[in-house]
């Protein structure tokens, strides 16, 4: 029997790359991003490609009813997601005090609390049928403080906070959490949000890369996967690290890393 999987910020990088995959595996997919065009073109290719189902949510998750809205238009439809994967995210760069207070309440929304209200709605008719499978994505950034990305930096740690937390208490339930904690990863993020990307290539990994494993560690019921050896290192270090010395260090590459 297929199984629907909802999947924010679907129109581009890790979220596209999770809707191939997912459509690949014989899923039924509802694409939620705000960009309708190319979530249409998306749903379309996967529906040639695969001949599974694909339902087109153009939402803002910035806006504080997007979650209820989204969920409750699936219960009137009667889709019943299996699979909730909480890859949307807003990052910007820059001094908390020199960025706008708007556009600091529209990333908590987006990073966190739709997070959770998504969660939320979803958990809950999932423990009724004793099944289902929650990815959320953090970020390497959740295991220390990230000055001139700090709202940031710490949305993630949020949720990677909250995952590891949902997943113990899931325990014997019938469904999971995932925690999955990319790196530098080759999508539109960096530009978004001013960044210069690595002179170095080979430390970005690509977004199909991360979403597989993503997916397979979702799948074995894992509660936390980080993305790659290097990525890997990169958290023991700043596990090892005082949190002022850590600072000090992300601090420096996030403020010479600014776009001119």
């Amino acid at each position: 029997m297929r199984s629907w999987v909802l999947i924010t910020g679907a129109s581009q990088g890790i979220g596209h790359e999770f809707a191939k995959l997912f459509a690949g595996e014989g899923h039924d997919l509802v694409l939620v991003a705000r960009d309708q065009a190319r979530l249409d073109q998306l749903a379309g290719e996967l529906r040639e490609r695969h001949g599974g189902k694909a339902l087109v949510l153009a939402k803002d998750l910035g806006t504080i009813t997007a979650a209820q809205e989204i969920f409750d238009e699936l219960q009137r439809e009667q889709i019943f997601v299996s699979v909730l994967v909480n890859n949307a995210c807003l990052g910007f760069q820059g001094p908390f005090a020199g960025l706008d207070l708007p556009g600091h309440r529209r990333m908590m929304q987006v990073n966190m609390t739709t997070l959770v209200e998504l969660t939320h709605l979803f958990l809950k008719p999932m423990r009724a049928r004793h099944e289902g499978r929650i990815l959320n994505v953090a970020s390497i950034a959740a295991f220390q403080p990230g000055p001139y990305m700090a709202l940031y930096y710490a949305s993630k740690a949020f949720v990677y906070s909250f995952s590891c937390a949902l997943s113990e208490e899931l325990k014997g339930t019938g469904v999971t959490a995932t925690v999955l904690n990319p790196g530098l990863t080759e999508s539109q993020f960096h530009t978004r949000a001013g960044l210069k990307r690595p002179r170095d290539h080979r430390l970005m990994m690509s977004a199909e890369k991360v979403a597989r494993i993503g997916y397979r560690a979702m799948m074995n019921g894992r509660p936390i996967v980080t993305c790659g050896w290097f990525n890997k290192a990169l958290t023991t270090v700043a596990k090892a690290l005082p949190t002022r010395v850590m600072a000090k260090i992300t601090g420096a590459v996030n403020k010479g890393d600014k776009r001119n």
